[in-house]
C-alpha cells in the first residue's frame, strides 16, 4: 500500500497523461483522478485556447483551470482521497502550480516521451484536437528546455501504460517528491 498523496501527472499532449492517470488511480486505495482540461472544457462561450502566440485571455483562462485543479486536488486530499491529477502544465507554469497545491505529500510526474512517440500516439488517438509534427515538436522543446526539472521525469517511449504506472508507484514517493 502506498502513502496518500497527490500525483500531480504532466506531458505533452499524447504523452499518455489521461490514461496513465485513470490507471493509476484506479491502483490505488480511496483515490480520485482530476483531469485539469475537464476544466477548460466547462467553459462555453468565450473560450480561449492556448496557442504558440496565446492572447492575454488564453494565459488567463489557463491560470484559472490550473487554479481549479489545485483547489481540487487540495479538497479531496483533505478528505482522505489520494488524488492523481493530470494536465499538460509545461514552462514555469508547473513551478507555479506545484506552489498552488498546498496539501503534501505531492508528488510530480513528467511523462516526457520522444516525439516521434507521441507522433505515432496522437495518429492512433480518436481526439479531434490534433496537432502536427511542428506543434510536438515546439512542445516537446517546451517541455525539455522551459520546464522546471522537478519531480519524476520518464521517457515513457518503450513502455506500455502498464509498465509507466508500475514505476510510478516504485518510484514516485521517493524521487518525484516536492517541497
Amino acid at each position: 500500500m502506498t502513502q496518500q498523496a497527490i500525483i500531480l501527472i504532466t506531458g505533452i499532449q499524447a504523452a499518455g497523461k489521461s490514461t496513465i492517470g485513470q490507471k493509476l488511480a484506479e491502483r490505488l486505495e480511496r483515490s480520485v483522478h482530476v483531469r485539469g482540461d475537464s476544466f477548460r472544457r466547462m467553459i462555453v462561450n468565450g473560450r480561449e485556447d492556448m496557442t504558440p502566440n496565446p492572447s492575454d485571455e488564453a494565459w488567463r483562462q489557463l491560470r484559472m483551470r490550473y487554479r481549479q485543479t489545485a483547489m481540487a486536488c487540495d479538497e479531496y486530499f483533505r478528505e482522505g482521497f489520494t488524488v492523481v491529477a493530470q494536465d499538460v502544465i509545461i514552462g514555469e507554469p508547473l513551478g507555479e502550480m506545484v506552489r498552488m497545491i498546498k496539501q503534501r505529500p505531492l508528488l510530480v510526474v513528467v511523462l516526457a516521451p520522444r516525439p516521434e512517440a507521441v507522433l505515432a500516439r496522437e495518429k492512433g488517438r480518436s481526439k479531434a484536437d490534433t496537432y502536427d509534427q511542428w506543434t510536438i515538436e515546439l512542445l516537446d522543446k517546451g517541455l525539455r528546455e522551459d520546464t522546471p526539472k522537478i519531480g519524476l521525469w520518464l521517457d515513457t517511449s518503450d513502455q506500455t501504460p502498464d509498465e509507466t504506472v508500475d514505476e510510478i508507484l516504485s518510484r514516485a514517493w521517493s524521487a518525484g517528491s516536492v517541497d
